[in-house]
């Protein structure tokens, strides 16, 4: 697979079988894909249907199918994987997490993201949506990685909120940053990140969301992670839900992607499904945490969009999404009682197309001008054995496949991982980076 990205001609990439994940959850055996010099896919179907063409016809076999999309990360949280293991949310944040992540500096937030985005390109994620502080750092350390990100800028009570409760000169900070990076044609694209409305308040997520809605951005919460976590704006505002707040505020009439979003009653979710509220579901890290079990089933019969992510390495402990792959469906079955609850095919789309849509990125699907974000599986291996149908082929993607069958990366039509080593990034300088920073850390924090 030399030279496997498209040059001025474009490239045509042949594989064994690709997989769309388009609404028909095509799957082509001998599929083409041609992806033009733009990075963007030409055209995808069956090898013997593809059109005459003058590029140069890249021989993959294996599996191709969309890279997979993380709709909620904290990437940089490289540096503080494992630490505070056992302890509640609450406590975890307060007691541990805050504490090291007070003491970072730009260049360890750089290479947290750095390191973060060897792994998720290595384990087939090629789009990440970030929450997290040091935006300039987490931006530039993404776009050197060579991964498409959407970044939203964090606000957070400790650091942004004056004492009039004020959030504008933090806003001001997020928009400029809009104004500057956000590039829907590129790799970059800018959100808004109220952390909470526990955190923040109803008042000043209302006017975050605001400034989201004049750009037409992006606003990422988390909401209804904890059982408890609503509970005094509960008690002060008649017993309402933090959606039924949020959604009176008007600070769910734009795009919104809520994460978690674990503790909902039918009418929160009816609440999500009238305001088209996406939600970024977290599986692993919301058993990790103890927080709960989402609603999932119900957010797909009510039409919500549902996107999978892995939320923080310090709450997973990793970046593979191919863990949520099986575990979201897995957890809502034996939730259910239910062996027929989330398909195979449902929760590989949710992984790709619906996080593209979560996002409102042209990712996540195979098909005539979406972005060339693709990864090629080997499948010449036991756990895609055997295969008499289509249908146990997708099922073998979802429920026996895994990161270790991530050959190849490709972001925009280039490759970004070969052989299943990163290409944009010495790994072993950023293993080195962090680990030594994250001592640093420990030990300043004094836990």
């Amino acid at each position: 697979m030399a030279n496997s990205s498209p040059g001025a001609d474009g490239a045509r990439f042949l594989a064994d079988v690709v997989l769309t994940c388009d609404e028909a959850f095509a799957v082509f055996e001998r599929g083409a894909v041609d992806v033009a010099a733009d990075g963007r896919i030409a055209w995808a179907g069956a090898a013997a249907d593809a059109p005459a063409t003058d590029a140069p016809v890249i021989e993959l076999g294996g599996l191709l199918m969309p890279g997979l999309v993380n709709a909620h990360a904290h990437t940089p949280m490289t540096l503080v994987r494992g630490a505070g293991d056992g302890l509640p949310l609450m406590a975890w944040l307060t007691e541990v997490m805050w504490p090291r992540e007070g003491r970072l500096s730009p260049s360890d937030v750089w290479w947290g993201m750095t390191l973060g985005s060897v792994e998720m390109l290595r384990s087939g994620v090629t789009t990440t949506c970030e929450m997290y502080a040091f935006e300039h750092e987490v931006i530039d350390a993404g776009r050197q990685a060579g991964i498409r990100q959407v970044m939203c800028p964090g606000v957070l009570s400790v650091a942004h909120l004056d004492e009039g409760g004020g959030v504008a000169e933090r806003i001001a900070e997020i928009a400029g940053v809009h104004d500057a990076e956000n590039d829907p044609s590129g790799r970059v694209t800018i959100g808004f990140a109220p952390h909470s409305a526990y955190d923040l308040g109803i008042g000043p997520c209302a006017e975050i969301a605001a400034a989201a809605r004049e750009r037409d951005a992006l606003l990422h919460i988390h909401i209804a992670e904890t059982a408890d976590e609503g509970d005094a704006l509960a008690d002060r505002h008649g017993g309402a839900s933090v959606p039924r707040l949020l959604a009176d505020a008007g600070a769910l009439e734009g795009r919104v992607l809520a994460a978690h979003s674990v503790w909902l009653d039918d009418a929160d979710l009816d609440i999500y499904a009238s305001t088209g509220v996406a939600v970024a579901h977290c599986p692993v890290s919301n058993m990790k945490l103890g927080s709960g079990v989402a609603r999932v089933p119900e957010m797909i019969e009510r039409d919500i969009t549902v996107a999978l992510a892995t939320d923080g390495p310090a709450s997973n402990d990793d970046l593979d999404l191919w863990e949520e792959i099986k575990i979201a469906s897995l957890l809502a079955r034996v939730s259910a009682l239910d062996p027929t609850v989330m398909s195979a095919q449902q929760v590989i789309s949710m992984a790709t197309r619906s996080g593209g849509e979560a996002l409102g990125l042209d990712v996540g699907v195979l098909e005539p001008g979406r972005w060339a974000d693709m990864i090629r599986l080997d499948i010449d291996d036991v756990a895609f054995v055997p295969v008499t149908s289509p249908q146990e082929l997708i099922a073998h993607v979802a429920w026996s496949g895994g990161s270790r069958h991530v050959t190849d990366v490709w972001v925009g039509g280039e490759r970004v991982v070969a052989g299943g080593v990163c290409l944009t990034v010495d790994e072993a300088r950023a293993r080195y980076e962090v680990q030594h920073r994250a001592q640093r850390l420990a030990q300043e924090s004094g836990t």
